[in-house]
């Protein structure tokens, strides 16, 4: 975040919090609540190629027969599968046609041609137009990916890459032009690959299987690790998207199906994209420290947000981050019901604001901080929690937890509303969305968490209220998570 520059609006709550949501941003309806995942149940067992997987009857020239190839091509097999069937169900009786030709390479060492040029040390996978092809890194880019996260995320960069072969296929019912921006044609590809998965997830694949909760956690996770870095413009001429926008499009294909992606243009996407460069203002860079000054405008922030809830505002209280007298405590922040407080460790809030470490992610390495916005969000949970208690809502349970990242995420919203009257003080910057999104990734993030630092199991399910809350406003947080 950053400070000052830009006034904060004032937030109405009725019922919980009654903010008005904005139009065509839902993902569908859908069975509200915890312990589904858009309508499927919550499932937990190893996701990857089933045992029983049948050979796919595919050529691919460069296989070297090793996992990442295996892995690479069942997921090309298993997503034609998908697009057999859902093409023609979805668009009309339009008829599937394969892609021609499938190429594996190492980066480090071959330079093999597609008809978009060589594959020497691209760390890249790829669909290109010219040839109609798909080709993928074996040597780098995927058993990096399957190591770091699973077998899935494999399978996830090669059925948003297909989704591109899709657009090619579809022509104008894609509405893809040559005038088309790059993150619209990406933000296609992300939700074609949810439909994907929706199927997987539903039982219908004979190569593959995953789970609502880690399975597609694996898949959010990858998809995070291939955002664009803060700072990028939507409208850069390689712009894939925050990891904001990319779990966006792939959670609104995996809900609605692939009738949705096709019709993601460049004037409903623009509408709602977080992508954009560092104000002229924030010297920081989104990069603001956590100290007392901090705490004031974030305190500020929160009570101007939740004014209109009519309840005693959650005073912080620096400390341990635990409540006294055995009470419900989740440091570094922790929500005390007893005297209506949120208790801070500063110290290990400092650390977790750190700025995210590029180059240790990149490698795989753990970083110490995930951003500024990772610590405001963490203790604006703990408040809202609070409020929650104030209207009477619970506030231990999986529902809570939902509603109450839902909440941060309608609270992230209240902090981007220039000209209108309200409170000057912090503001969000771009990236700081996605730092929110790798907290509520994380086992021991708290944004999600109820009183008790219980969390939802599905990963799926935690970023998808914090989306809700940031696009649709805070009245579908109580509406959608009583």
């Amino acid at each position: 975040m950053s400070r000052g520059g830009r006034t904060l609006a004032v937030l109405v709550v009725a019922g919980l919090l009654g903010t008005t949501a904005c139009s065509g941003t839902s993902a569908g309806p859908v069975r509200p609540g915890a312990g589904n995942v858009a309508g499927l149940p919550v499932t937990h067992f190893e996701s990857g190629l089933k045992p029983d997987a049948p050979e796919p009857d595919l050529r691919v020239r460069g296989a070297g027969g090793g996992t990442d190839d295996q892995l690479a091509t069942a997921a090309i097999a298993d997503v034609q599968a998908y697009w057999a069937g859902a093409l023609p169900e979805e668009f009309d009786g339009q008829q599937f046609k394969p892609v021609t030709s499938l190429l594996s390479y190492d980066a480090r060492s071959d330079t093999e041609k597609t008809g978009c040029g060589s594959v020497e040390e691209l760390v890249n996978a790829f669909y290109c137009a010219s040839d109609d092809s798909v080709a993928w890194d074996r040597g780098v880019l995927l058993p990096m990916l399957r190591q770091r996260f699973g077998p899935m995320s494999v399978v996830t960069v090669l059925a948003h890459e297909f989704g591109h072969a899709i657009q090619y296929r579809l022509g104008d019912r894609a509405g893809i032009t040559k005038a088309t921006p790059t993150v619209v044609k990406e933000q296609q590809a992300d939700c074609f690959a949810g439909g994907y998965f929706r199927w997987v997830a539903a039982g219908h694949s004979k190569y593959y299987q995953v789970s609502t909760a880690e399975g597609l956690d694996q898949v959010l996770a990858a998809m995070f690790f291939i955002r664009d870095q803060a700072g990028t413009s939507g409208t850069d001429r390689q712009a894939h998207g925050t990891a904001f926008d990319r779990t966006f499009a792939f959670q609104s294909g995996f809900a609605k199906g692939p009738k949705e992606c096709a019709g993601m243009n460049a004037e409903n996407v623009r509408a709602r994209l977080t992508e954009r460069p560092f104000d002229s203002q924030d010297t920081g860079k989104g990069d603001t420290r956590l100290d007392e000054q901090a705490l004031q405008l974030l305190k500020s922030s929160l009570d101007e947000a939740f004014r209109g809830a009519g309840v005693a505002a959650p005073q912080f209280t620096p400390g341990s981050g635990s409540c006294p007298g055995g009470g419900p405590s989740t440091p570094p922040a922790s929500y005390c019901p007893d005297d209506n407080t949120v208790r801070l460790d500063l110290d290990r809030l400092e650390a977790l604001a750190q700025p995210v470490d590029q180059e240790a992610e990149q490698a795989g390495r753990e970083g110490t901080g995930l951003g500024d916005f990772a610590a405001f969000s963490e203790i604006a949970s703990r408040y809202a929690v609070g409020i929650q208690k104030g209207v009477g809502a619970s506030i231990d349970n999986a529902d809570a937890g939902l509603r109450t990242a839902c909440l941060v995420g309608a609270w992230a919203a209240f902090t981007n509303r220039p000209g209108e009257p309200g409170t000057s003080g912090l503001r969000l910057s771009a990236g700081d969305l996605d730092e929110a999104i790798a907290d509520l990734l994380r086992p021991d993030g708290l944004v999600s968490a109820d009183v008790r630092g219980d969390r939802p199991d599905s990963g799926f399910d935690r970023v998808e209220a914090l989306r809700r809350g940031y696009l649709e406003g805070s009245s579908v947080c109580s509406k959608r998570y009583a």
